[in-house]
């Protein structure tokens, strides 16, 4: 079954320009296949105004989102796997959505390095104290 990201993606960024606003990327930056200013990384994420303003030649498909732009005046191509993209938003009122993991992604990287699957421990809940009354007279 095709991914539904590329789709969403379309759809949502439609709406976000019809609605007048400025649509918006986040980008893990950390997938392989990221073409991205380096120095606009914050956390291993990048956020991109795709606004049409602001780029040139936008491709959104159900590979890859691509286009041309300018960071800190220097011209750039920039390309993102689709699997990449983990959210699409106004950046007038925060509308849109994110994206989690899709079956399948994890499958194109599985030549990248595996981590430990033992995940990390829980952290304990804290004990709660009850709530109690008092009478006031």
């Amino acid at each position: 079954m095709q991914s539904s990201r590329g789709y969403l993606i379309r759809a949502l960024n439609e709406w976000i320009l019809d609605s007048g606003w400025t649509p918006h990327l986040v980008i893990d930056a950390e997938i392989q296949g990221v073409m991205v200013p380096q120095q606009f990384i914050s956390d291993g994420q990048i956020v991109l105004n795709i606004a049409p303003s602001a780029v040139q030649n936008l491709l959104l498909d159900n590979e890859a989102v691509s286009f041309n732009a300018r960071f800190g005046g220097v011209p750039m191509n920039v390309f993102v796997p689709i699997a990449a993209v983990m959210a699409i938003y106004a950046r007038e009122n925060g509308q849109g959505m994110g994206f989690g993991a899709e079956p399948g992604v994890e499958a194109l990287f599985a030549d990248e390095p595996e981590t430990d699957p033992t995940p990390p421990e829980a952290p304990k809940p804290k004990a709660k104290s009850r709530p109690s009354l008092k009478v006031v007279k």
